[in-house]
């Protein structure tokens, strides 16, 4: 069964191509869409029930035996990344072309929307698969120049300005990786992550720290976590609707995978374990303080995004099986919330004639279905029981409390602070939103408070498929913590990779 694995990339980039000689066929364009990502969920949902029980599954490109080519390898981290992020990219295209339909086409034109956004899935599901370093910055490329014409459709001024803002920042960290890159197969004459593995162990200890520091510079940035982040608030606000949902679910948790996968392959020994728990509470407690001050729903959630990043790195920082469990549990969860409120978003934009706090109020009367819709994750997000984010946060914490230093006591204190001054953001948001009167600047004809002309129903529906799969991620949270668990326990030995891709030993 090893031939699905590199399906996920090849099937959207078929429908990429397909999707872009279709330009002029808007109909049969989105039906290609739809249809390729739903066999892409299909087949990701296929590969992480192979990887639970046969283990990685892995597939040489071209058939050229590693190290010499490029191997995609689907172990049980990549596959339910593959699982959680093509069922949230499929929502969010059937958002996209519900509002597409509702605005004639101009905020999410749909000749070139379709093949970019499929692009855009390929970078996301190479990057996962990848298990080659050179090939995991192909990955990345692909979604820089994908997410960049996504960005800035429309061509408005403010999405010209933040799309410029994107790309240098990507730019940067691009050259940094392809830097680090060039410095990894100087010192060992391979990018083969498997083979790196054993090969960095040779090398002096202050080139690894070099590496090792450069390589999280560069996923650093794209994850946006403090103080590399600043970035973002600036960019994602500014696109339409679903492609800031799609942004901020997947494109950082992409810079996450990244982190977690070399980390734990190749530097296995935790030496800044100490630098990752600093970096961890400063992108946790500055990201919810910057949510705290806006006065914007997107701003505010582009800051939560920042700021629980801060959670996953958290795992990553204890270097323990309890705490990277925690950390991929909470990558799933984060993902969806996250792109659900974000979709909720674009639904109050849409019914209250904007996201500014000031200009919004009422909505819990005017539009009840949009109010569930909000405060279900929003509730989720600020970790409130039985939520899968109460459920992460308390396995992130009592992986801290295990490992009881005194620095990881102070990155404990300030999840719980940050979990407070969330719930804190979300109520305010709620109070200002959907509690008080409706502000005079809302629409006030009773004509426009039918949810049917204001909020077509092909863009609630995702957004209630995202909300039921973020419910369904507690209901499954047991056997999903034993999938994490069984991933983390994979990481940390790292013998089911090498030997799935070498299996008579690296050489």
């Amino acid at each position: 069964m090893t031939f699905l694995v590199p399906l996920p990339v090849v099937i959207p980039l078929l429908g990429a191509a397909l999707t872009l000689m279709l330009a002029r066929r808007p109909a049969i364009q989105r039906t290609v869409s739809l249809t390729a990502l739903t066999a892409t969920l299909a087949v990701s949902s296929m590969l992480l029930a192979l990887t639970v029980t046969d283990g990685p599954q892995v597939v040489a490109v071209g058939g050229w035996p590693p190290p010499l080519g490029i191997v995609l390898i689907a172990d049980k981290l990549a596959a339910l990344m593959l699982v959680v992020s093509t069922a949230v990219t499929l929502c969010v295209l059937v958002y996209s072309i519900g509002q597409g339909s509702a605005d004639g086409d101009e905020e999410t034109p749909m000749s070139v929307y379709h093949p970019t956004y499929l692009a855009l899935t390929a970078g996301v599901t190479n990057a996962f698969l990848s298990g080659d370093l050179f090939n995991l910055y192909v990955g990345f490329e692909i979604l820089l120049v994908a997410s960049y014409v996504l960005l800035t459709l429309g061509s408005t001024e403010n999405r010209i300005r933040a799309g410029t803002t994107y790309v240098v920042v990507s730019l940067l960290s691009s050259v940094i990786f392809l830097s680090a890159l060039g410095l990894v197969y100087g010192a060992t004459g391979t990018l083969n992550m498997a083979q790196l593995a054993g090969r960095f162990d040779d090398l002096p200890d202050n080139l690894r720290l070099l590496l090792q520091g450069m390589l999280l510079l560069a996923f650093g940035i794209k994850a946006a976590v403090f103080p590399l982040g600043s970035w973002l608030p600036d960019s994602y606000p500014t696109a339409p609707a679903p492609v800031t949902a799609v942004f901020a679910g997947l494109l950082t948790k992409v810079g996450v995978y990244a982190i977690i996968r070399t980390e734990t392959l190749l530097f296995p020994d935790g030496r800044i374990g100490d630098v990752l728990l600093v970096i961890s509470l400063l992108t946790m407690v500055v990201g919810i303080l910057g949510a705290v001050a806006q006065s914007d729903i997107k701003r505010l959630l582009s800051f939560t995004l920042i700021s629980h990043i801060g959670y996953m790195l958290f795992g990553v920082a204890l270097a323990t099986e309890a705490g990277l469990s925690a950390a991929i549990f909470y990558i799933a969860h984060h993902i969806t919330i996250q792109t659900t409120l974000f979709l909720a978003a674009g639904l109050v934009e849409r019914r209250g004639g904007s996201t500014a706090l000031e200009r919004l109020g009422g909505l819990g009367k005017i539009a009840p279905v949009l109010a569930v819709l909000f405060f279900i994750p929003a509730l989720n997000l600020a970790g409130i029981p039985p939520f899968s984010g109460y459920l992460g946060k308390l396995g992130l914490l009592q992986a801290g409390v295990e490992a009881a230093s005194p620095l990881v006591w102070a990155v404990v204190a300030g999840g719980v602070l940050t979990s407070l001054l969330t719930l804190y953001a979300i109520g305010r948001v709620w109070n200002l939103a959907f509690w008080r009167k409706p502000h005079p600047e809302m629409p006030r004809d009773d004509a426009d408070f039918d949810g049917g002309a204001m909020l077509p129903k092909l863009m609630v529906a995702p957004t209630i498929a995202l909300v039921t799969f973020s419910v369904a991620l507690t209901v499954v949270a047991g056997p999903l913590f034993a999938v994490t668990s069984e991933a983390a326990a994979d990481l940390i030995t790292r013998t089911p990779y090498i030997e799935a891709v070498f299996p008579d030993g690296a050489p």
